[in-house]
């Protein structure tokens, strides 16, 4: 009798520590698999494919956003120095949304009247996050004066200082 009084209670073993922890990682996989396929989009049909015209895909084929067809003008990029330091140069492109057909005369003097800007734009004020959302406000201030609400939208596509 002492010796069942003394024995403690054994904890499982590690094979089924083991055998508990594969059915637990089958289970969840199994969970994640089944999500994953009632989430998912359905396969595009092998006989139906989308027909684009030529000008609308990029260099690589692929289909390319921003096409006077969307409202979209991509202005040539702008390579200037700063204000201060004058060493300093900043490369920026940008596209233009219009609302309704886009006007290719509007865009060029939008483009010049960003390239003046920005020869009057100093290092220190767009140095980080917050100077760069002031940039952003400010060039999308000066489409809105110059297109009179015709322009909606203004999309940095790069933004290089060097």
């Amino acid at each position: 009798m002492e010796e069942t009084e003394n024995k403690q209670p054994q904890s499982p073993s590690k094979i089924m520590t083991i055998v508990v922890v594969a059915v637990l990682t089958l289970v969840a996989g199994g969970g994640g698999w089944l999500a994953g396929v009632a989430l998912a989009p359905p396969p595009p049909e092998p006989g139906k494919t989308a027909e684009m015209s030529p000008e609308a895909t990029g260099a690589e084929g692929l289909p390319k956003l921003a096409t006077e067809e969307n409202g979209i003008v991509e202005l040539e990029p702008i390579t200037t120095n700063l204000a201060y330091p004058s060493e300093n140069w900043i490369r920026l492109e940008v596209a233009l949304q219009f609302n309704g057909a886009p006007d290719v005369a509007l865009a060029e003097e939008i483009h010049q009247d960003i390239a003046a800007y920005l020869k009057t734009v100093s290092l220190q004020q767009i140095q980080g996050p917050r100077g760069f959302q002031y940039l952003r406000d400010d060039i999308q201030e000066r489409v809105d004066l110059r297109s009179d609400g015709r322009v909606t939208n203004v999309m940095f596509r790069t933004f290089v200082i060097q």
